[in-house]
C-alpha cells in the first residue's frame, strides 16, 4: 500500500522500520564474502520473502537489498558494471512486497558506505563518491524506491557526498541519513552525535540518525545527545541485535527479541520517532519492536 515517510511522520505516531536484510540472507545460504546484492536477480523469491516477513511482523519501513550496491563495493565482486541491474531490481523487489502490503509501506532505498576513504585521508576524490551515489541513487529511483536511505556512514565527508549524488539523480526525492556511532560514542572518524545532528540538518534532510553500532545501549545514548542538540529533527534509531559471537562459523547475535522491545520503549523515551533494527535482527525482533511502540 503506498504512502511516503512524510505522510508517516506527519501523523506524530511512531514509525517501525525494518530489521537486518543481511541476517536473513546468510540464514537462506548466502556465503560469506559473496555480495548480497546478487540475490536480487538470482534470488529474488527469497528477497522478497524478507521484506515480507518484516512487513508481516509490523514494519512500516523496508530496505531495499543494496547496502553494498554501489560501484566502490561492487568491483570487489566484478560486478561494478550492473550497479543499474542490482539496485532497479532491489527496488522493485520492495516495491512489489510494499504495495501487496495490507499496511502503507514505505521503500527506502539502502545507500551505505564506499568502504574508501575520501582525501585526504585516503585516494577518494568527492566527485568520484558523488558520481557513485548518483549512478546507485538513479538505480533506485528508476527502480520504485521512496526515499533514499544514506546508512552506516562513518564520515561526514562521505555522507555529504552520497546527498549530492542522491540530489543529482533526484532533485525531489526525500532523503535520510544514518551514522555509526561505534567508537566510545563516536563513529569511526570521531564524529559525535552532536555534530552529526548540525551538520546533517543542514542537508535539508527529512530524517537522520543511528544505526548500527554496538547495541542498543550505544544508540540509546547516541539518541538522547542527537535530541537535545535538535529537538525539532526526526530521529532514527537502528540497533544491531546486541553483540555477536561467533557458533560454528556463523555470527549470532545476543540481544532477544524481549531485549530490543525494551530498548524500543527506551529510545522512543529518548526521542527517536523511527525505530527499528540492524544486524542480527529479525522479524521476531521487529515483531518486538512493533508491539513496544503501539503507545
Amino acid at each position: 500500500m503506498r504512502t511516503t515517510l512524510l505522510d508517516l511522520l506527519s501523523q506524530g505516531q511512531p514509525v517501525v522500520a525494518d530489521g537486518g536484510m543481511g541476517t536473513m540472507l546468510f540464514a537462506m545460504g548466502l556465503e560469506r564474502g559473496s555480495a548480497p546484492e546478487l540475490w536480487n536477480v538470482e534470488h529474488p523469491d527469497e528477497v522478497r520473502s524478507v521484506h515480507r516477513g518484516y512487513i508481516e511482523a509490523g514494519a512500516q519501513i523496508v530496505l531495499t537489498n543494496t547496502f553494498g550496491g554501489n560501484a566502490f563495493r561492487l568491483i570487489g565482486h566484478g560486478l561494478a558494471e550492473r550497479v543499474g541491474e542490482l539496485n532497479r531490481a532491489a527496488a522493485q523487489l520492495a516495491r512489489q512486497e510494499a504495495d501487496a502490503a495490507a499496511q502503507p509501506v514505505v521503500v527506502g532505498g539502502s545507500m551505505g558506505p564506499t568502504g574508501q576513504m575520501l582525501e585526504p585521508l585516503g585516494d577518494l576524490t568527492f566527485e568520484d563518491a558523488a558520481a557513485a551515489f548518483e549512478a546507485q541513487a538513479a538505480a533506485l529511483v528508476e527502480g520504485g524506491v521512496d526515499v533514499l536511505w544514506i546508512e552506516t556512514m562513518a564520515d561526514l565527508e562521505e555522507v555529504h557526498a552520497a546527498v549530492e549524488g542522491a540530489r543529482r539523480a533526484a532533485p525531489e526525492m526525500p532523503i535520510v541519513t544514518t551514522m555509526t556511532f561505534d567508537t566510545r560514542g563516536r563513529t569511526m572518524m570521531g564524529v559525535t552525535p552532536e555534530r552529526a545532528v548540525e551538520t546533517l540538518s543542514q542537508y535539508n534532510v527529512i530524517a537522520l540518525g543511528a544505526n548500527c553500532g554496538n547495541g542498543p545501549d550505544e544508540i540509546e545514548t547516541v539518541i538522547g545527545k542527537m535530541h537535545q542538540a535538535g529537538p525539532e529533527v526526526h530521529l532514527i534509531a537502528k540497533a544491531n541485535a546486541g553483540l555477536p559471537h561467533m557458533e560454528d562459523g556463523q555470527a549470532v547475535y545476543d540481544a532477544s527479541p524481549e531485549v530490543m522491545n525494551a530498548y524500543a520503549a527506551r529510545v522512543l523515551a529518548q526521542g527517536a520517532q523511527i525505530v527499528g533494527a540492524c544486524c542480527g535482527s529479525t522479524p521476531d525482533h521487529i515483531r518486538a519492536i512493533a508491539e513496544a511502540l503501539r503507545v
